[in-house]
C-alpha cells in the first residue's frame, strides 16, 4: 500500500508541521564559525558546537537527515506513517550570521527547499526562511517565497543577535506576512546571551527548558507590545504545545492587567484584549516534541480544538511510536482528522 493510499484508508492524512532541514552550505558556515571562533554567542557555541563536533549516533543521524530532502527523509516519513512534512530551516538558521551572509543564505535555503517541494509536491511543503537582520529584505523574501516559490508560511528561529520581534524595526516582517496571508512559525533557539547564563551552567539551555523559556517570552513580548493590535489578521504558530503558555493563561491575564494598572514599566502599556484572547485568536500551537495525552487534551480544551496541530520535530525527535500516541488520544475520527490534517490545511493554506 502506498503512503497516500494508507492516508486515504485511515480517512485523513498525517501532516507533520515542524520538520527541519539545513543546507550543507549553512552547516559548513556554522562549522567555520565554531572552528575559527568568529561567533562568541554562548548559545550558538554550546548547541552548534556540540552537534558539529560530536560523533555520536544521534548527532550523525540529525546532521545526515537535516541535509537530506530526498530518499532518507521520505523513507523515515513512510516508516512513521507521515504523509506530508511542512519543512523549515532549522535553528539558528540565518539569524546568527552577519546581515549580508544571512540574506544570501536565506535565499539559498529557500531555493533548495523549493526544488525539493517541486520534486515531491505530494509529500513536502515549505516555509520561507528570512534574515530579520534586514527587515526590508526579509519582507521581500516573504513575498518571493509566497508568490514565486509557493511556500505556505515563514520560519523565524527565535531572537536575532539577542533582539526580539516586538521591536518596531522588525514590524515590516509582520506587515508583509499579514498582507500575504502567510503565517509566521516562531521556532526556538538557545536563549540570548542576556538570559542564557544560569540555564547553560545547569545544562538547561536547550530543548529541555531553555528553548521554551526564550520562545515563550518572545511570544509574550509580541503580544504585550501590541503587535496583534497593529496587525489583527497576523497568524503566529508556536511549537511544543505553545512553549507552556497555555498552562499560564489565567495568571498571564491577571498579572498583565495588574502590571498595566501599576504603571511600573514604560513598556507595559494597555492593549485591546487580554493576553489569553490573542493566544486563542492569533496563535496556533503544534504538538512537536510533546506526545503526551494530558497536555495535548488540555491545550485543545483551553485554546480550542482548531488551534492544535500535529508535529513530530523531525529529525531531532524522530520517534515513530509518538505517532501512535497521538492516534491513541481519546478523540473521534473527525477530531483526529482536524488534529492531523485539516487544522494544518487551514492555517498554512495547503
Amino acid at each position: 500500500m502506498t503512503n497516500q493510499a494508507a492516508g486515504a484508508a485511515r480517512a485523513y492524512l498525517r501532516i507533520a508541521t515542524e520538520e527541519a532541514f539545513a543546507p550543507p552550505e549553512l552547516i559548513s558556515m556554522w562549522r567555520d564559525m565554531i572552528d575559527h571562533g568568529t561567533c562568541d554567542d554562548p548559545g550558538f557555541v554550546s548547541m552548534v558546537g556540540f552537534y558539529t563536533a560530536a560523533r555520536t549516533e544521534r548527532t550523525r543521524f540529525v546532521f545526515e537527515r537535516l541535509q537530506d530532502l530526498g530518499d532518507l527523509r521520505l523513507a523515515d516519513m513512510d516508516a512513521a506513517g507521515i504523509d506530508r512534512q511542512i519543512i523549515s530551516l532549522t535553528a539558528p538558521g540565518t539569524q546568527i550570521l552577519d546581515t549580508a551572509d544571512a540574506v544570501t543564505m536565506a535565499r539559498l535555503a529557500n531555493d533548495q527547499l523549493a526544488e525539493a517541494c517541486r520534486a515531491h509536491p505530494d509529500r513536502f511543503s515549505g516555509l520561507t526562511a528570512i534574515a530579520p537582520q534586514d527587515p526590508g529584505s526579509a519582507a521581500a523574501e516573504i513575498e518571493r517565497g509566497r508568490r514565486e516559490l509557493g511556500f505556505h508560511g515563514v520560519i523565524i528561529n527565535a531572537h536575532t543577535h539577542g533582539e526580539y520581534l516586538d521591536d518596531p524595526k522588525f514590524w515590516p516582517i509582520f506587515e508583509a506576512a499579514e498582507a500575504l496571508d502567510t503565517p509566521i512559525y516562531l521556532h526556538p533557539s538557545t536563549p540570548s546571551r542576556n538570559m542564557i547564563g544560569p540555564l547553560l551552567e545547569a545544562g538547561l539551555d536547550g530543548a529541555i527548558y531553555g528553548f521554551a523559556v526564550d520562545t515563550g517570552m518572545h511570544v509574550l513580548r509580541i503580544i504585550t507590545a501590541g503587535v496583534f493590535d497593529r496587525f489583527p489578521s497576523l497568524r503566529l504558530v508556536v511549537g511544543h504545545l505553545g512553549e507552556a503558555l497555555p498552562f499560564w493563561l489565567y495568571r498571564l491575564d491577571y498579572m498583565h492587567a495588574a502590571t498595566v494598572r501599576a504603571r511600573r514599566y514604560a513598556t507595559m502599556k494597555p492593549i485591546q484584549r487580554k493576553p489569553s484572547e490573542y493566544l486563542r485568536e492569533n496563535v496556533w500551537i503544534t504538538s512537536s516534541g510533546v506526545a503526551w495525552a494530558p497536555a495535548i487534551m488540555f491545550c485543545r480544551e483551553v485554546l480550542g480544538p482548531d488551534r492544535v496541530l500535529y508535529a513530530m520535530d523531525y529529525p531531532y525527535q524522530y520517534v515513530p511510536d509518538e505517532v501512535t500516541a497521538h492516534e491513541n488520544l481519546p478523540l473521534t475520527v473527525e477530531e483526529k482528522a482536524d488534529l492531523f490534517q485539516r487544522n494544518a490545511q487551514r492555517v498554512f493554506c495547503l
